[in-house]
């Protein structure tokens, strides 16, 4: 019998082994694909931003409704302690101007590989090709390409991820098997996802381009940023961090102008030549980019002059809902809070934690995602340390 098993060895598996590791624990840690740290490899294929240099209370605010339980761990484990973590593991680090944090040499493939140099040198037992099919009592029981394997462990945390990217692992089939077991679970929605919209003939040729600089508006939440027109609908960072009210229903409003007032706009307008097409108003008076020019068509196909500004500010983008789960970055839904303890603890499995995206919370892109699952799988680990450390004192006391 080991002390811990980990399944699962994405960013909070991976955090899970590397504390219970250092605590002196022993530990195997298991993932189900080839190669472990798949979708964090992903992640870092256009620059692996770990966290988000802010103030601690706002970096929270980006949890929303689940900051007020993630922020203890997010506490724990904070945003600078992320940086420091990227420092120990020899990776030297930059923040961008918008605040995010890279690895200076921009790539997961390095962190990843020292990270599992480190756990190989604490003695952590790794295992790719096992897939876990479910436990009882202490067991976990695994597929594997040598046939159906156990390992008994005092303790287990589970780190399996949501249920977007399939092809990366995961798949979100634990869900069934604790929900078996009288676990709560929420189903499973898309987070930071694009939006389908069917485009007219028209915005073919814009397919791929950015629209930038802009400000999207869903609900009360306003963000700068930008987006792509994509062959399916929208997509990119701006939409990402607005997907929970945009997939609850509120309507999508963009300023396609966001460093101009109206005031300004309409002060153009009056400077235009009556006789130009609407087209040549928007490119010669606004000097508005054709990608910008054909959405404002799309989105508004009968218009007059005078409200030029007013939609300018304030452009209606309807789409048609959110795409396919399996196309999201990350997702919401999993393992309620009520399930769990403080400690991450399941209530129905006594010794078993969970922790990561399986959890039920959600963040935008940005450097959260990471670093809450970071968080999670340190905070699990260590409840899995305590609840240890607290049989082995109860087992010397009836023993004595």
């Amino acid at each position: 019998m080991i002390d811990l098993c980990v399944i699962g060895a994405g960013p909070a598996g991976l955090m899970a082994a590397h504390r219970a590791a250092d605590a002196g624990l022993s530990v195997t840690l298991v993932d189900a694909m080839p190669s472990m740290g798949r979708k964090f490899l992903m992640a870092g294929k256009s620059g692996l931003n770990i966290t988000k240099d802010e103030p601690f209370d706002q970096f929270c605010a980006a949890f929303g409704a689940s900051q007020i339980w993630l922020r203890p761990m997010l506490r724990d484990f904070s945003n600078r302690d992320v940086c420091n973590w990227a420092r120990a593991l020899d990776q030297e680090i930059f923040t961008g101007s918008s605040g995010r944090v890279f690895p200076t040499v921009m790539k997961a493939s390095p962190l990843l590989r020292n990270w599992l140099q480190r756990l190989n040198a604490a003695r952590v037992s790794l295992h790719t090709r096992w897939e876990w099919v479910g436990f009882s009592d202490r067991v976990n029981h695994f597929n594997t390409p040598d046939g159906p394997q156990e390992i008994t462990a005092r303790a287990t945390v589970l780190a399996l991820g949501g249920a977007s990217w399939r092809r990366l692992g995961a798949r979100g089939t634990w869900a069934e098997i604790l929900g078996n077991k009288g676990v709560d679970i929420a189903p499973f929605r898309p987070a930071n996802m694009g939006f389908q919209v069917n485009w007219s003939v028209h915005m073919q040729k814009h397919f791929g381009q950015p629209i930038k600089p802009a400000t999207l508006s869903a609900g009360p939440d306003r963000v700068r940023g930008e987006f792509v027109i994509g062959r399916n609908g929208i997509e990119g960072s701006a939409v990402y961090a607005l997907s929970a009210r945009l997939r609850e229903g509120a309507p999508l409003i963009v300023d396609l102008m966001p460093d101009t007032s109206q005031q300004q706009l309409q002060a153009r307008l009056l400077r235009a030549n009556p006789k130009n097409s609407l087209s040549n108003i928007l490119r010669k008076s606004l000097r508005l980019p054709a990608a910008k020019i054909a959405l404002f068509h799309e989105c508004t196909p009968k218009v007059t002059q005078s409200e030029i500004p007013t939609l300018i500010k304030n452009l209606p983008l309807a789409h048609l809902g959110p795409r396919p789960i399996d196309e999201a970055i990350s997702t919401a839904g999993g393992v309620m809070q009520s399930a769990l303890n403080t400690d991450l603890m399941l209530h129905q499995c006594a010794g078993v934690f969970c922790a990561g995206e399986m959890l039920d919370w959600e963040a935008p892109t940005g450097g959260y995602l990471i670093s809450g699952c970071l968080a999670t799988g340190r905070w699990a680990a260590q409840g899995a340390i305590d609840y240890l450390a607290s049989n082995s004192a109860a087992r010397r006391n009836i023993s004595l």
